[in-house]
Formats: structure tokens, sequence, C-alpha cells
């Protein structure tokens, strides 16, 4: 009987589950912390209800949610574009020569390397640096490689500290013209170019160290914290936009949150 056939169930069956597992996992990380985690919920909920009406047989119902689900397909390419160029820039910028293991690239597939950062010394390097108007361009690596990016500057090898970062964007020092990247608590790569945003909608009092925080953000889901050279603000880019935050404290909450 057709209702007995999910006994049928064989090793092909339970490797398809797991990689559909896997799949709907990693763009629920790719997707969580922005707006489009609020769609993509909508969409797993409306492709829900299609199958249910399906199976009662609600065929008005079936219908529609059908037709949204078929016709919608083109939409989810615009709606999730910028989700979708991270996919491919991951899949694209995965360095299989390099000296690392395979199953390290696809980082869902790993425990979260980030989740020993050192946020208060981040926040607290940062907070010196803006007494003294020194400009800084700090990128912490989350799910997607950053090695793109990485092969434009210097590779370091050097912990996370408040010295540290003091020292690498000190006006005099060789290494402060660029960004550094950090992957969990190590400095990795110090002089990095970064990707300009060409987006029209960042305010013109901010320039091209901005403008580079928010084009890596849009291209990956790395989180940057930028001191101003000329004012000594300390912005907090993620997901492409500027992430408000009330003081020092509830910036390096964010980032606790954002790293966990």
């Amino acid at each position: 009987m057709d209702f007995l056939d999910f006994l049928n169930f064989g090793l092909l069956d339970f490797i398809e589950i797991i990689l559909v597992a896997v799949l709907l996992y990693y763009i629920y990380k790719l997707v969580k912390g922005t707006a489009a985690i609020n769609i993509f919920i909508g969409i797993v909920i409306i492709f829900v209800a299609w199958k249910i009406t399906e199976a009662l047989e609600m065929n008005v119902l079936s219908n529609i949610f059908g037709g949204f689900i078929n016709v919608g397909i083109l939409a989810l390419f615009i709606v999730f574009q910028q989700e979708i160029r991270k996919f491919l820039l991951m899949i694209g910028s995965t360095n299989f020569a390099a000296k690392r293991s395979f199953v390290k690239h696809f980082r869902f597939l790993k425990q979260d390397a980030n989740i020993d950062t050192d946020v208060e010394a981040i926040v607290e390097a940062c907070t010196k640096m803006s007494a003294t108007k020194t400009g800084a361009i700090i990128v912490i690596e989350r799910n997607n490689s950053l090695e793109f990016v990485k092969d434009s500057g210097d590779t370091m090898g050097m912990d996370v500290n408040v010295p540290t970062l003091e020292s690498i964007f000190f006006k005099n020092s060789p290494l402060h013209d660029g960004a550094i990247i950090i992957e969990g608590n190590r400095v990795t790569a110090t002089r990095v170019i970064l990707p300009v945003s060409k987006s029209t909608m960042i305010p013109q009092r901010f320039g091209l160290r901005h403008r580079a925080a928010v084009g890596i953000t849009e291209k990956t889901d790395a989180l940057v914290l930028v001191v101003s050279e000329e004012s000594g603000q300390i912005s907090y880019i993620r997901d492409g936009e500027f992430v408000l935050y009330e003081d020092i404290d509830s910036l390096e909450e964010l980032l606790q949150k954002d790293l966990s």
C-alpha cells in the first residue's frame, strides 16, 4: 500500500535526508541575522502549507500555494541575490590547494571557529584608537572564506590582543594601511585590500575605508569594525549595513551575539 512505502527505507534515502538537512542548515546559517531570515521562514511555511493542502486534496488552496511556489522561484533569485552571491563566492573562493583539509573550507561542517574570539580586546583596542583618531578596519571572518581577499595582503599569525591591534594600526607602522583579517582569535592577514561597495545608499561623509567595509560584508558574512581617522567614530558593519548601537558595552554584546 502507498502509505506503507516509507517502510522501504534504504541507505540512499538516509544519505539523501542527511544531505538535505545539511543544505537547509547551511541556508539558515547563511541568512541568520539578516532580513532574509523572515523571508526564508515564510517560504518554508508556504511550502509546508502547500504539501498539507495537497495531501488533504484541498485543490483550490493547493493550486494557489503551488502556483506561488512555482512562479516565486524567479522572485527568490532577486530577493536572495546577496545571499546567493555569498554562497557562490564561498564555493568559488575555496582554495583546495592550500594546506587545509577539505572539510575545513566548508564551515558548516565544523565547529564555529569564532567562539573563542577575544571580542573584549577588539572593542577595547577600537576604543583606544578612537580616542587618538587612529584609522582602522578590522574584518572578523565567520562562515564564508576570506581567502580571496587575504591573498592581497601579508600573511600573519598573531594572537588577538590590545597591544597587537594598536601596533598594527599605529600611523607609522608599515602594516597600518589596509584591513586586517581575524580568524578565531588570530590575526591572519594585514594590509588587505577589500572590495569597495558601489552602493549609493552610503552617506557622503563616509570615505573609502567605510565603503570597503560595506563591500566585504555585501559579498560575505564577515563582521567589520571601522575606526574613522577623521572623527574617531567606531562603526559596526554587517550584511552591507551600518549597525546602530548605544554604547561600547552594547557594541561588545552585539559582536558576541553575532559570533555565537
